[in-house]
Formats: C-alpha cells, sequence, structure tokens
C-alpha cells in the first residue's frame, strides 16, 4: 500500500528510509572528512603548519591579548543583544496596537532596519552621525547599529511567537477579568518565548558573528586582535583557527543556555 506523502515526510520512517538515511550520513561524513583532509593537506603543503607558526601560542601574553578580544566581542554582543530584545519588544507591541499612529512608525521602522544591511548602519555611525556633531565611541559605533539591526528581527520574532498562542487563552484569561497589560505579560508573552527560543538563538549567534565588524571602527574585539597577531606573527592559518574555536565554544554557550531556558517547568 502507498504511501502519502504527509506520512513520507513526516511519519516513522521504516526500515528503508533509515538505510537510506544511514548510507546518506555515511557519504556525507566521509566526503567531509575527505575535503579536510584535503584542505589540511594543502595547508602543510604551504607550510602553514609548521611549528614556528604556532609557538607563540605558548605564551601567557598570547592568549591574554586573545582574551582581551574576546572580552570586547562579548561586551559588544551583551550590550546589542540587550538592545535588540527590549527595543524588538517595543517595536512588536506597536506593530501589533491597534492605534495607527503606533502601529504605522513600527511597521516602518522594523522594514527600514530588517532591509538595511548592518555594516551600512555602522558607517553611518562611523562617518555621518560625526559631521552632524554627534560623536560617539567605538564601542557603541559598533554596538548600536548592531543592536538595531537585530531588534528588527526580534520584533519579527515575537510577533510569530504571540500570534502562535491559541486565541483561546487570550479570551479565557479576559474572561477572568484581567487587563490587556496583564493578559500579555502573564499568559501570552511567556507562552510565546517557549516557541522562539531557537529563533532567538540564532539570532544571539548572529550578533556575536556580526562584531567582526568591528574593524570598521577599530574596536578591540577578537577579529581586530587576531589579526594584529597576524600581522605580528604572520601566521594566518593557525590564528584563524584558533580564533574560529573560540568563537564556536561562544556559540555552544549560548546555545546551552538557551536548552536551560527552554526546558520544561514542572
Amino acid at each position: 500500500m502507498s504511501r502519502s506523502l504527509e506520512d513520507t515526510l513526516f511519519g516513522t520512517p521504516g526500515p528503508r528510509a533509515r538505510a537510506i538515511a544511514l548510507a546518506g550520513s555515511a557519504i556525507a561524513g566521509g566526503l567531509l572528512l575527505a575535503l579536510a583532509t584535503g584542505i589540511a593537506f594543502r595547508f602543510h603543503s604551504a607550510g602553514q603548519l609548521e611549528a614556528r607558526y604556532w609557538q607563540f601560542f605558548a605564551w601567557p601574553t598570547t592568549w591574554a591579548f586573545l582574551a582581551k578580544g574576546l572580552l570586547g566581542t562579548l561586551a559588544s554582543a551583551a550590550m546589542s543583544a540587550a538592545i535588540a530584545l527590549s527595543l524588538g519588544l517595543a517595536l512588536m507591541a506597536g506593530r501589533l496596537a491597534r492605534p495607527r499612529l503606533l502601529r504605522w512608525p513600527s511597521i516602518a521602522a522594523i522594514e527600514f532596519l530588517r532591509g538595511t544591511p548592518t555594516l551600512l548602519l555602522i558607517y553611518l555611525c562611523f562617518l555621518v552621525l560625526p559631521a552632524a556633531g554627534i560623536k560617539l565611541g567605538t564601542y557603541w559605533m559598533l554596538t548600536l547599529p548592531i543592536g538595531l539591526s537585530t531588534a528588527a528581527v526580534v520584533a519579527e520574532v515575537y510577533r510569530a511567537g504571540v500570534l502562535a498562542v491559541p486565541r483561546g487563552q487570550t479570551d479565557a484569561a479576559r474572561s477572568l477579568g484581567l487587563t490587556e497589560t496583564q493578559v500579555f505579560f502573564t499568559i501570552v508573552f511567556p507562552q510565546a518565548l517557549r516557541y522562539i527560543v531557537p529563533a532567538l538563538v540564532a539570532q544571539l549567534v548572529i550578533v556575536v558573528k556580526d562584531t567582526t565588524f568591528g574593524y570598521v571602527v577599530t574596536y578591540g574585539e577578537l577579529m581586530q586582535n587576531a589579526k594584529v597577531l597576524i600581522a605580528n606573527y604572520h601566521s594566518l592559518v593557525p590564528v584563524y583557527l584558533v580564533v574560529a574555536g573560540l568563537y564556536c565554544l561562544v556559540n555552544y554557550g549560548i546555545s546551552r543556555a538557551s536548552r536551560w531556558l527552554g526546558r520544561p517547568v514542572h
């Protein structure tokens, strides 16, 4: 008996489907391993894996310099995330508001910030605002544009979560005499957060990555400090491999924190 398309896509896979998936995974894993081996061989042939390009990682000053850059990255990313999460909530509330005086400006702000590249906003803070007499430090030249750009996306993520909450939850809360504010913050929004945790985590990871634009304003973040090490020791591949590992650790920490926040409450 033939299976429907829905059963094929979402149903429990049978023995044949599991065997095909296992074979596909094995082939993909083999291809990735071959690719990694080829890349490592090319690096070795170019001499980038020689011990002299790694020896300065044994010095405490190197790790202190990288740690200083990592702290700069975390400081900028944390403030950008705070701006994005709070401003995104305000923009979402404005977009869902009934009065047009609140709704249309919120929609315009969301569409403008979401459609404008983050790098362009950074150049705006770096070049345009000083010409208008508004001077910002390098920290805010990087942090503010990232926060504003991410806030527009977060606002849409919030809105999707709120709209995903069943309508009956809102109607039941209103029947109990709760105000609109109480309904939103005690009934709707806590449930919406459970739906959107994965999307918010993805945006926080993007925020961390966007801090690499710090080179534009010469802000001392991790990638900027990595470029200083490369210029001093001519160690391109080892430095980038170590820095990539540090970024992976940070993003893994964000993912682990999201799992803790998204765990069911007993």
